[in-house]
C-alpha cells in the first residue's frame, strides 16, 4: 500500500523544513517531533524515506556498506574500495518502544549456531538503518538500556557488540527521527540533547486547514493509488530538490560573520555545551543549500537558531521547552553587533591580513528567500510563578486573602514553594519486577544480564531469556553419549538455561500532603511545598509515576490520580489550598484507595508513599471516634498492604510533640524531617530505609 506523500501534508511547516533539512545534510542530527496525539507526526516522517535518494550498496553487504569507501571492519567484508555497487532505497527503520536488545543491536544467529555449531553474528536495527532513517515512535517510553545503546550508536557512529560470545563493530550512522507525547511524560536530558531540531506540533485550530486534513485523508484512504499517483509530480520535484542541495551543501560557505553570529545567539540564550553552536552551523548550511544558495545569511542562522534552541534552553525539568520569538530577535540583533570580526593588526609590510574564512562540514552560505512556507517560531507555553500570598502577619501566618467558605473555617492559596534542592534516590527494598525506570533493584525482562539460571520447568518464556553460552556448555559434555555424528547439537531440556537480567523499575510514588490549619504558617508550607517539588523532579528523572492526595477541613482528597506526567503534579502543587482542620486519618485512607485501585491496573509497580505532616490530628475517620487512634489504625493498614512508607516530620518551632514519629511506627515506614531530604542529608536516609 502506498504511502501519504509527503507533499500533501497540511501545514506543520516546521516540521516538513526540519526533515528535509537533515535530509540534504545529515550530520545536522536528526529531529525530535513533540506534539499531542492525532497531529500527523508519524505520517509525515514516514513519508519522507521515499523522498530520500538511492544508496550505491556492496551487492550482498548486510550492513549496507559504500562501494567507494566500504567500512574497513564490516563484519561482511573486506570489501575492495571503489569495486561495483547496486542501487537500493534509503531504509526506513523503525523502533518498536517494546523492542529487545538483541533486536536492536543483533546478537548470535541462534539457528547457525544451533543446525551448523559455528559462531555467527545476526545483524540487528541499527545495522539495517545505516545511512538510512531510524525511527523512534514514543520515543520518551523507551527503555533505559535501549537509550543508552542509541546514544552510543548516534555519538560514535558505529555500534559495538559484546554478547553470546560475539564481539562485532559495524558502521550505523542514520538520521535518527523520534516522536513523543509530551503528557506521557519527558525525555532523558543525555538523548534530548543528541537531537539536532526539535519541533513543536499541534492541530490546526483553523476551520478551513482542518477541512483540508480531513478531506485529503478520506481521499487517500479511499483510493491510495490515485491519491499517491496524484501527488507524484510534486513528490518527484521535491526528491530532485533534496538530490540538488545534496550535491550543494558541500561547497556552500560559511564565514566568520554568519560564525560569530551563531557563538553570539548560543551564548545568549546560555546553551549547555558547544553542540548548539555545531547544530546550527550545518542546519544554516543545509538551509542555504536548500534555497539555492552559495553561502550562508542571516536568514539561514534565525530559521536554524529556531529548530535547533528550544530544547536546549532548557534550565529546569519542569520548563516547557521552546524559544520565544521576540527573544529571539533580541539575540539576533544583539549578536549583530558582534558579527563583524575586530580587524587584525596590519603586517610590518603593510599588507592585509585577514583570518582565512572558517567553514563546517557542510560549507556555508548566503542568498536569497527560499520559495517555502514559514512557519510560527516554536514556543512552549509561558511559565508564570503562582500567585504569591500577602506579608506574613504578627503570628506567623499568611493573611487570609482569597478566603472561601469550606464548611471548617476559611481556606487560603499555598504559598509559593521554597527553593527546591536535588534530592537523592528513596528506594522501596526488596527486588520488584515492575516497569523500567531508574529507583528500585528490580528482575526486568529487558535488563542487562547478570548470570545464567537453571531451567526449572517449562520453557523460557521467549528467545531472548534463553542464556545461550551456557546452555550450550551445559549441553557439549553430553554429545558424544547422545550420539552426535555430525553438525548441529543435540540438545535436552535439562540443558536449558534462562538470563537472569535486573535494572531498575519505576515506583508508584504517592504523595500524601498535610494541607491543613496547622500547616498553613507561611514559612512551614513554603518548606513542605518546597520539598514536594524537589522529590517531584526526583521522581521525573527516575521515571515514576506520582499521584498526589491532600487532606484539610472535613476529609481527604485524590487531586492527582496516578499519571507519568510529573509537570501536572506541580501544576496541582502550586494551586493547592490550604486551612481547616486536620483529618490525618482519612488522608491515609484515601492514599490507601488510590494505591489499591492502582495496584489492579499494574499490580507488579510498587508504591511508595511519602506522608508529609506535622502529625497532629483532629478529625476521626467515623463519627465518634477518636482521630489520633484512627490515624494509627489507618497506617496499620498500610503497613498491612505492605506499602513502603516515608513519613517527613513537618513539625518546626521550639515545642514539638514528636507525633509523626508514632505515625512512623505504626505505619512500619521511616521517620525523617524536611532537613534531611537535602542532597546532603538524604544519603543516610536512604540508608535507615533500606534497613527497615
Amino acid at each position: 500500500m502506498p504511502r501519504f506523500p509527503f507533499s500533501a501534508v497540511v501545514g506543520h511547516d516546521d516540521l516538513r523544513l526540519a526533515l528535509l533539512l537533515n535530509a540534504v545534510h545529515p550530520g545536522v542530527g536528526g529531529v525530535l517531533v513533540r506534539g499531542e496525539k492525532g497531529t500527523a507526526k508519524s505520517t509525515a516522517v514516514r513519508a519522507l524515506a521515499a523522498l530520500l535518494p538511492g544508496l550505491q550498496v556492496v551487492p550482498g553487504c548486510r550492513f549496507g556498506c559504500s562501494p567507494e569507501a566500504p567500512d574497513p571492519d564490516c563484519p561482511d567484508g573486506p570489501h575492495p574500495a571503489g569495486g561495483t555497487g547496486e542501487i537500493r532505497p534509503a531504509h526506513l527503520v523503525e523502533l518498536p518502544v517494546g523492542a529487545t536488545e538483541d533486536r536492536l543491536v543483533g546478537s548470535l544467529d541462534l539457528e547457525r549456531a544451533l543446525s551448523e555449531g559455528v559462531r555467527a553474528y545476526q545483524p540487528g536495527l541499527l545495522a539495517d538503518a545505516h545511512r538510512g532513517v531510524l525511527y523512534v515512535d514514543e520515543v520518551n517510553l523507551l527503555h533505559d538500556h535501549l537509550v543508552d545503546l542509541l546514544l552510543d550508536a548516534a555519538a560514535m557512529g558505529r555500534a559495538h557488540v559484546e554478547r553470546d560470545g560475539v564481539s562485532v563493530s559495524h558502521a550505523s550512522r542514520f538520521l535518527l527521527v523520534g516522536t513523543m507525547n509530551p503528557e506521557e511524560g519527558e525525555l532523558r536530558p543525555q538523548l534530548l540533547d543528541r537531537f539536532g531540531l526539535t519541533v513543536e506540533v499541534r492541530a490546526a485550530r483553523d476551520v478551513d486547514t482542518r477541512v483540508e486534513v480531513v478531506r485529503r485523508r478520506l481521499a487517500f484512504e479511499a483510493d491510495p493509488a490515485g491519491f499517491a499517483a496524484a501527488w507524484a509530480g510534486a513528490e518527484a520535484d521535491t526528491a530532485r530538490r533534496i538530490a540538488d542541495a545534496q550535491e550543494r551543501v558541500g561547497s556552500v560557505r560559511l564565514d566568520d560573520t554568519e560564525l560569530r553570529r551563531i557563538a553570539a545567539v548560543c551564548a545568549a540564550f546560555d546553551v549547555d555545551g558547544m553542540r548548539a553552536d555545531l547544530v546550527i552551523a550545518r542546519a544554516a548550511a543545509a538551509h542555504a543549500a536548500w534555497r539555492g544558495a552559495d553561502a550562508v545569511a542571516e536568514q539561514d542562522v534565525r530559521v536554524a537558531a529556531r529548530l535547533a534552541l528550544p530544547h536546549r534552553r532548557r534550565r529546569d525539568p519542569f520548563d516547557e521547552p521552546g524559544i520565544d520569538q521576540q527573544a529571539l530577535e533580541d539575540a539576533l540583533r544583539a549578536a549583530a553587533e558582534q558579527a563583524e570580526p575586530e580587524p587584525e593588526p596590519e603586517p610590518p609590510d603593510g599588507g592585509g591580513g585577514g583570518a582565512p574564512h572558517a567553514r563546517t562540514e557542510a560549507g556555508a552560505g548566503d542568498g536569497e528567500d527560499a520559495d517555502r512556507p514559514t512557519g510560527p517560531a516554536t514556543s512552549g507555553p509561558a511559565q508564570s510563578d503562582p500567585p504569591r500570598a500577602g506579608a506574613d502577619g504578627p503570628t506567623g501566618e499568611a493573611p487570609a486573602a482569597q478566603e472561601q467558605p469550606s464548611g471548617d473555617g476559611p481556606t487560603r492559596a499555598a504559598p509559593p514553594p521554597s527553593t527546591p534542592f536535588r534530592a537523592r534516590r528513596l528506594e522501596v527494598p526488596g527486588v520488584g519486577e515492575g516497569a523500567p525506570g531508574r529507583r528500585s533493584r528490580a528482575r526486568t525482562d529487558a535488563g542487562r544480564v547478570v548470570r545464567a539460571g537453571d531451567h526449572t520447568g517449562g520453557s523460557p518464556h521467549r528467545a531472548a531469556d534463553l542464556h545461550l553460552p551456557a546452555t550450550i556448555a551445559a549441553a557439549a559434555p553430553h554429545q558424544l553419549a547422545r550420539g552426535r555424528t555430525g553438525a548441529g547439537l543435540r540438545l535436552q531440556r535439562d540443558d536449558l538455561r534462562h538470563a537472569v537480567r535486573e535494572g531498575r523499575e519505576g515506583n508508584l510514588v504517592l504523595f500524601v500532603v498535610d494541607a491543613s490549619g496547622s500547616m498553613a504558617a507561611r514559612k512551614r508550607m513554603s518548606a513542605v511545598s518546597g520539598a514536594v517539588l524537589s522529590l517531584l523532579r526526583d521522581a521525573y528523572q527516575r521515571r515514576d509515576k506520582v499521584g498526589m492526595v491532600t487532606f484539610r477541613g472535613l476529609g481527604a482528597e485524590l487531586v492527582l490520580p496516578p499519571t507519568s506526567s510529573v509537570p501536572a503534579a506541580q501544576v496541582r502543587l502550586t494551586s493547592m489550598r490550604t486551612g481547616g482542620r486536620t483529618p490525618l486519618a482519612s488522608g491515609l485512607l484515601r492514599a490507601r484507595r488510590a494505591l489499591a485501585a492502582e495496584r489492579l491496573r499494574d499490580p507488579r509497580r510498587r508504591p511508595l508513599l511519602v506522608l508529609l505532616t506535622d502529625g497532629r490530628a483532629t478529625v476521626p475517620a467515623r463519627p465518634g471516634g477518636d482521630p489520633v487512634h484512627d490515624a494509627y489504625r489507618a497506617a496499620g493498614l498500610l503497613a498491612d498492604d505492605g506499602v513502603h512508607t516515608v513519613v517527613v516530620d513537618c513539625e518546626s518551632g521550639p515545642v514539638r510533640l514528636g507525633l509523626t514519629g508514632r505515625i512512623a511506627e505504626a505505619a512500619g515506614g521511616v521517620l525523617v524531617t524536611l532537613d534531611e531530604l537535602s542532597a546532603e542529608c538524604v544519603a543516610g536516609v536512604v540508608q535507615s530505609y533500606r534497613a527497615a
